[in-house]
């Protein structure tokens, strides 16, 4: 009985641990980073915001995010707190 205790108890925590996202700043960060930190976007859509960097530059907002399919308003604002915008001054591509 202790030892599903133990068991239950440690899942419970390692999803928690998911669950606490950090502020992630959308310039710099690769797709694994974007997936983890945050909520409602997974590899694929992670993928699309850094094509969407590599394509257009560095972001100048954080509402530039809508121009990607699939993200909008509800997720923007659901993760505002956790969306950062360190540097806007990396190179653009050509």
């Amino acid at each position: 009985m202790k030892k599903l205790l133990f068991v239950f108890f440690s899942l419970f925590l390692l999803l928690s641990f998911r669950a606490l996202a950090e502020p992630v700043d959308i310039n710099s960060a690769d797709a694994h980073t974007l997936a983890l930190n945050i909520k409602g976007v997974g590899d694929k859509k992670a993928a699309e915001i850094v094509r969407y960097r590599e394509k257009y530059g560095p972001f100048k907002s954080v509402e530039e995010l809508e121009n990607i399919r699939g993200i909008g308003p509800k997720l923007i604002e659901k993760n505002r707190a956790n969306l950062l915008i360190v540097n806007n001054e990396l190179t653009a591509p050509d």
